[in-house]
Order: structure tokens, then C-alpha cells, then sequence
């Protein structure tokens, strides 16, 4: 009797299965597979998309007609003096609206200097604040010295003219202005030459204390992108200068200020732009008389304040021309200032990819 062989594996299972799953497939009773129509694609609507092209081409040239409308509005306005005076205007001394003899001079001369005044003494100040806030600030401090730094941005300008009629001035008058000018005069008495700018008499308002207030009203614009710029200074930057033996004076000017100097240098043509800009606290404080001093004690002009000053009681048609070619004056020279800085940003970064910058 031969025994009944079970379970004994198959020599080819790969075969085996084959063939089951061929008879499985066979066994099968035959199913009428009727494939479902696709549904009908609709295309999509361009239209939403060419609006929102067509609506952000409209925003970016509306930019460029609102420069284009206000230099045509300006040069049109002011034909009068440019026709009678033309390239003289700009180097005329002399302002005497009653005679009919304007020169835009003096107005050049107070707005440059004024603004430059300002820049010397707010860039140090802010760029400190802001290197402080980010790098070497407490965290309880840091964001209550942010807010006050900020607040000092929201405050009107003519609180500021009140601030420094009332207080700065006779502080520069009794205080400031006499040690300078005591300066002046030791340096006239011990090594014979003397730079001129802090003689004649202390008035208290004139071209110096302008530019205090434009200092301090710029202040608040620098420090603040100033802190945005170095916060946004890769922190590997500052961990490579210390992983050397940097000090942390090293690490802020290897590690942080060479690679955030562009957005700093655009945050002083920021405070720039203001300082020339500026009017109400100016013509408060800068004393508005048309003239070129050497002194930064005597009175001067810009080019803001003569317009707020004298545009509301022009005595005729060539004095309102006049005074349209300077707010045209006052545009050409805030648009060459821009331009420069951009020069000077792309000297900077000529030849250096973009990620090495803040």
C-alpha cells in the first residue's frame, strides 16, 4: 500500500501559482465592464487673472504719472521765473520780491546745510541706538527703549517747532552757543586761525538749532531700520566671528555692520529725505532770513520754509512763479540725492552676490 503523499511542496511554485491564478481567471463569469464617460472639462477663465495683471499694471503706472503730473504741474506754474530769470535763479543771491529780483540761493544754501547739520549729528546717535538695541540691550529694556524710539517718529512736526521754540532755543542761546563761541575764540587766540562757524552774536534760533531739531526728528527714522536691518543679519554671521576669538566688538563690525551697511546707508537717505524736507519745525526755529552766513548762529532759509512762509501772501504772478520754481528746485535736488544714494548703494555692493547682505 502506497502512502497518500500531502502537503509536499512543489517544485516550481512560480509555475504553480501561474497557472492557479490563469484558472481562477477563467472561472470567473464574464463581467460587461462598461467604463463610465468622463465628465466634460469646462476651460478656465482668463479673466480673473488679466484683471489682477491688468490692476497691478494700472498701481505701478499710476506711480509714474502721479512724478510725471507733478513735475508738469511745477514746471507749467512757474514758466514766469523761468522765463524771466532762467538759469540765473538758481545762483541770484537776492531775494527782494518788491523790486522783482528772486534768486533761490540762499534757500539752496539753508536746506543743504541744514540737512547736513542734521545727518552729522543724528547718525551716530541712531545707528548706536540701534546697534545697542540689538546686539547689547537687556531683554527687560529692549522693548521700551524700542517704543520710545519709535514714538519720537509719531510725533507732529510743530510740537517739535514748540518744543524747540520754548526750550531749545533759549538753551542754545544762554548755554550752548556761548561755549562755542568761546571756542571759536581760543582757537583765534592760541593758534591764529579760526573756522568762522560759531561767531557773531547768539541769537538762539538760526541755522544750528535747525538743525538740532532735524536731528532729533531723524533719529527715530535711522535707529529704527537700522535695528530691522541687523536683526536681519544672519545669526551663523556673528557665531563664525566668535568661533575665530572675535571680540564682540569684532563680531558687530566683521559680523554685523559689513554685512548690513547697504540697509544702514539706505536708512540714512531715508533721515535725508525728511531733513529736506521738513518744514513747520524748521521755519520756527532757523529764524527765515534770506541770506548766506558763514556763522551757523545767523538766521537763514530753506527751501520748505520760504514756501510755507511767503506762498500765502505773494504780491503778484512772478512771486508765485518764483516760488513754484523752488518747490521744483526743491524736487530736482531731493531726486539727485536719491539718485546718489542709489549710486553709491550699487558701488557697495558691485560684484557681491545679493544673500551677503542684509
Amino acid at each position: 500500500m502506497i502512502p497518500e503523499r500531502t502537503n509536499v511542496p512543489t517544485p516550481f511554485p512560480l509555475i504553480r501559482n501561474k497557472v492557479e491564478q490563469k484558472t481562477a481567471i477563467e472561472q470567473k463569469p464574464a463581467i460587461a465592464a462598461v467604463a463610465p464617460a468622463r465628465p466634460e472639462i469646462k476651460p478656465v477663465s482668463q479673466l480673473p487673472d488679466k484683471a489682477f495683471k491688468a490692476a497691478l499694471q494700472l498701481c505701478a503706472l499710476s506711480v509714474i504719472a502721479i512724478v510725471v503730473l507733478l513735475i508738469y504741474e511745477l514746471v507749467t506754474q512757474s514758466h514766469l521765473s523761468l522765463a524771466k530769470f532762467g538759469i540765473r535763479f538758481l545762483f541770484t543771491r537776492t531775494w527782494d520780491p518788491l523790486n522783482g529780483v528772486l534768486g533761490a540761493l540762499p534757500f539752496i544754501f539753508g536746506t543743504i546745510v541744514s540737512s547736513l547739520l542734521a545727518l552729522i549729528m543724528a547718525v551716530p546717535l541712531a545707528v548706536g541706538s540701534g546697534i545697542f538695541l540689538t546686539e547689547m540691550c537687556p531683554r527687560a529694556l529692549r522693548g521700551a527703549i524700542s517704543f520710545l524710539i519709535e514714538l519720537l517718529a509719531a510725533i507732529p512736526s510743530v510740537i517739535y517747532g514748540l518744543w524747540a521754540i520754548f526750550i531749545l532755543a533759549p538753551l542754545m542761546r544762554k548755554y550752548v552757543e556761548p561755549f562755542l563761541a568761546q571756542i571759536d575764540t581760543s582757537m583765534t587766540a592760541h593758534l591764529g586761525w579760526s573756522t568762522g562757524l560759531f561767531s557773531g552774536p547768539a541769537y538762539g534760533v538760526g541755522m544750528l538749532t535747525a538743525g538740532v531739531v532735524l536731528a532729533v526728528m531723524i533719529i527715530p527714522i535711522i535707529a529704527s531700520i537700522t535695528r530691522e536691518v541687523i536683526t536681519a543679519v544672519p545669526r551663523a554671521q556673528r557665531e563664525a566671528v566668535l568661533a575665530l576669538g572675535g571680540t564682540r566688538w569684532e563680531m558687530i563690525r566683521v559680523g554685523v555692520l559689513r554685512n548690513a551697511r547697504v540697509g544702514i546707508f539706505g536708512a540714512i537717505i531715508l533721515g535725508l529725505g525728511r531733513a529736506l524736507g521738513e518744514t513747520m519745525a524748521v521755519t520756527m526755529v532757523i529764524g527765515n532770513r534770506a541770506d548766506i552766513a558763514r556763522s551757523l548762529f545767523a538766521p537763514a532759509y530753506t527751501l520748505a520754509s520760504v514756501i510755507a512762509n511767503e506762498f500765502s501772501e505773494a504780491i503778484d504772478d512772478l512771486h508765485i512763479s518764483a516760488l513754484m520754481e523752488i518747490g521744483l528746485v526743491l524736487l530736482i535736488v531731493t531726486m539727485a540725492i536719491n539718485a546718489l544714494a542709489m549710486l553709491l548703494v550699487w558701488s557697495i555692493t558691485r560684484g557681491q552676490p545679493k544673500g551677503s547682505h542684509a
